[in-house]
Order: structure tokens, then C-alpha cells, then sequence
């Protein structure tokens, strides 16, 4: 017989202040508006970092994948590519191979924001995690996996099959 995995939340003592996802939403909140603060000098919102970031990673060349690994719609990744683009943080290329195509490259200016991504956001994530021990840390993260494992997991199950 399969054991039955515990609940840990009741319709009648929900308290909404201690549910998890309250939590991490907070967490997340407080995270997104110290790293605005830190990237205000740069003339980064927080709409604009993260595509800003993931150009320079490498991780996304066109509006599609930037929009793909933002997790946003086309439109306000049009948007939000527009204002990169007046603050001259990017520019716009049409593909040599294929002319329907429109790569998203960083200017100099842009590529220069962008080098400072990355020691704002571990600045911020390690003041937050000031209290906590490395086994804490160690932890924390794989808790927060295997949190994300069922969350995909259970996504996964109820995606219509075709």
C-alpha cells in the first residue's frame, strides 16, 4: 500500500501569512526591489535587466527566445526591447540568412551595463542569506529543488496528452 504524503495545509486553519507561497512571493518582492535599487544608477528597471542579463549570457539572440526565457509574451518583450534600445543598450540586426529574422545584439554601452548584472544580484542574494550557515544554504537549495521537481512534475501530469 502506498503511503498517503502528508497535508500540510486545512481549508479550516489556512493562515494565507504562513503559506509557502506567500512566503516565497515576500521573498521574491523584497529580492526584486533591493536589486532595482542597486541597478537604478545603471538606468535598469527590473523589466530591463534580466533581458539585458540573458543577451549577455548568451542565452537568448531574438525577441522569441528572449521573450521564451523571461517568461513573458511578445508584446511586452517588444515593449520592454524598445526601451533598451532608446537607452542604447541594444540594437536590432536583421539575419543575413533569413531576412523575416531579427537578432538582438548588444551595443558597447550595453555589453558594459550588462558586466554589472551579476555582482548586484549575488550581492543581494548573499545579503539576504547573511544569516544562514552553509549547511543552511545547502539546505535551503535542495529543499527548493526537489519543491520545484513536484511543481514540474505535477504541471507535467496535467498537461493534456495529444
Amino acid at each position: 500500500m502506498k503511503n498517503e504524503p502528508p497535508v500540510f495545509y486545512h481549508p479550516d486553519t489556512l493562515k494565507p501569512d504562513e503559506s509557502i507561497g506567500r512566503l516565497m512571493r515576500e521573498i521574491m518582492s523584497a529580492m526584486a526591489s533591493q536589486v532595482d535599487r542597486e541597478l537604478a544608477p545603471l538606468g535598469l528597471t527590473e523589466a530591463q535587466w534580466m533581458p539585458l542579463l540573458k543577451l549577455h549570457l548568451n542565452l537568448a539572440s531574438t525577441s522569441t527566445e528572449l521573450a521564451r526565457e523571461c517568461r513573458t509574451d511578445a508584446g511586452a518583450t517588444t515593449r520592454m526591447l524598445d526601451r533598451l534600445e532608446e537607452k542604447g543598450f541594444i540594437q536590432r540586426a536583421r539575419s543575413a540568412q533569413d531576412r523575416r529574422v531579427v537578432n538582438l545584439e548588444l551595443t558597447s554601452e550595453g555589453s558594459r551595463t550588462a558586466q554589472h548584472i551579476p555582482a548586484v544580484l549575488c550581492k543581494v542574494q548573499n545579503e539576504l542569506l547573511q544569516d544562514f550557515s552553509q549547511e543552511d544554504f545547502d539546505t535551503l537549495k535542495a529543499l527548493l529543488r526537489r519543491m520545484l521537481g513536484s511543481a514540474k512534475a505535477l504541471a507535467a501530469a496535467k498537461e493534456p496528452r495529444a
